[in-house]
């Protein structure tokens, strides 16, 4: 049976999550604002956690209703028929975010979420499910814009951005959902080499090599939420992890450089974690004095430059202005018939880089409001480019060009909601342990918490893997069914190329 979904996103990347979904299959698109709404079944819900890039999140709504007090909030949920979803033994959570007049604070519109589901419990059995920030069985999530609320179960759990094969992070790491975006943004999809020249934790690198052999992210994930709902379809899930159908061989390379070697560690760990050796190399090289392209045969098509190089805020340079500087003469030098795309934050850097951008595209960046600016390197002048068939920007950029302003005038909203809306992100330990004192219940009920309870056999897999593969004949099929998660994702590690230490 189809049912209505959200998936959620950052903002500048709703067309890319439509496009993904339509390719999945989903029906009833519509494009909001950080968020794509569609329409599909419990194997639609199991594939957009495990397959989509630019999702942050999967909910499914069960109550839509109007919010104009906290009392409209507590019956309209304890109205619900809490049963089908939940049991006295049964862990739950709730998120919440709110642009509303009548509501000051999220957490009081969760809590109210909280209680209506408490008191039905125990108005019906004398009993009631208790709550688990950490590990819930479900994860309930409400959002309320002006008096419209939505109540949704949230199928994801930890956020989808957070993949599964990062070991370590630099102190700026990239977000992997939004890395996945900008990669997409260009159009590659391995057609050539790739190259990041100041790639800290190997983010953008590792999406890149998912998105060219075509593997699904979610591969190496932990869990998900919709694993402990009461109509959990193992087998299904099955069939959807199994599904390799979209993998493709990748005949080109992805170099990743960084003059910091903590940095370069790390990412040649989570390279490695990943299952991706084969496929990228993580090399400690001084961008200002090293040639910008890796041994490239000139037969071959430019290598893509992807990169988001420091820029002052977490992670700095002795000489920002004079980094940004050299980076737009070795672009100028070293880099004509290729194609750059550098996400930074101040326009000041932007101009020490003295190129013209063909497209520039408004991201956030956790909360910076950043700028992708796309530089198309060529001989000569403009018309002289042009007038030999060159493109310098696609029909879809001028498009994008004109949604600046949209963006524009929403920015002052999203750095508000910022710290509701992606908390989850972002949260380090102090902010969980409020949030479960928050949430736990009071004394006086008289009642103790049960122990939360994981499901199923989960491991740490964040371990590295040894072995050799490639992607020819398949020997051991990594994706053999059975329970045990763990091993098929070691196997399947060593099948894509994780080297040995």
């Amino acid at each position: 049976m189809n049912s209505s979904l959200i998936a959620k996103t950052f903002q500048g990347l709703e067309p890319l999550l439509a496009q993904e979904l339509t390719e999945l299959g989903a029906t009833d698109i519509q494009i909001g604002r950080r968020m794509v709404t569609f329409t599909g079944d419990k194997e639609m819900l199991y594939r957009a956690n495990f397959c989509l890039r630019t999702a942050i999140r999967v909910l499914k709504p069960i109550k839509l209703f109007k919010a104009k007090s906290a009392d409209d909030v507590y019956d309209a949920v304890k109205a619900i028929d809490w049963t089908q979803y939940l049991s006295a033994q049964t862990t739950f959570a709730v998120d919440s975010v709110v642009f509303s007049p009548e509501f000051r604070h999220s957490k009081f519109v969760a809590y109210k979420v909280k209680d209506a589901i408490v008191d039905q419990f125990r108005e019906q059995t004398g009993t009631r499910p208790n709550v688990s920030v950490s590990n819930p069985d479900i994860q309930l999530h409400i959002h309320i814009s002006d008096y419209d609320a939505t109540l949704a179960l949230d199928s994801s759990g930890e956020s989808l951005h957070r993949r599964g094969y990062r070991q370590e992070s630099v102190s700026a790491p990239l977000n992997e959902v939004l890395a996945a975006g900008i990669i997409m943004m260009t159009g590659w999809k391995g057609e050539t080499d790739f190259l990041d020249p100041f790639c800290g934790s190997g983010t953008l690198c590792i999406e890149a090599a998912l998105i060219a052999r075509g593997i699904a992210p979610g591969v190496f994930r932990k869990s998900y939420a919709f694993e402990k709902w009461p109509d959990f379809d193992r087998d299904l899930f099955e069939r959807v992890y199994n599904d390799d159908s979209n993998e493709r061989e990748f005949t080109h390379h992805i170099y990743g450089r960084d003059n910091d070697p903590k940095a370069v560690g790390i990412a040649t760990r989570n390279v490695k974690a990943a299952g991706l050796a084969k496929d990228i190399t993580i090399e400690e090289k001084d961008f200002t004095k090293c040639e910008l392209l890796p041994d490239h045969d000139a037969q071959e098509k430019t290598p893509l430059i992807i990169t988001n190089p420091p820029y002052g805020e977490r992670i700095t340079s002795p000489d920002l202005l004079g980094l940004y500087k050299t980076i737009g003469q070795k672009l100028k030098r070293e880099f004509t018939g290729g194609e750059a795309w550098v996400l930074s934050y101040h326009e000041e850097c932007f101009e020490q880089i003295g190129l013209k951008p063909s497209l520039k595209t408004p991201l956030y960046n956790g909360s910076l409001e950043c700028e992708l600016r796309k530089y198309v390197l060529f001989d000569g002048r403009l018309n002289e480019h042009r007038a030999a068939g060159g493109t310098v920007k696609t029909d879809s950029e001028r498009k994008q060009m004109a949604e600046k302003r949209r963006f524009k005038q929403h920015r002052d909203d999203f750095k508000r909601s910022f710290n509701d809306e992606d908390r989850d992100e972002r949260a380090d330990r102090r902010e969980r342990r409020d949030d479960h004192r928050f949430n736990k219940f009071s004394k006086r009920d008289g009642e103790r918490g049960h122990r939360d309870r994981e499901f199923g056999d989960r491991g740490d897999r964040r371990e590295g893997f040894k072995g050799h593969g490639g992607f020819g004949k398949r020997g051991n099929d990594f994706r053999a069914k059975g329970n045990d998660r763990n091993a098929r994702q070691e196997a399947r590690r060593r099948f894509f190329g994780g080297q040995e230490e």
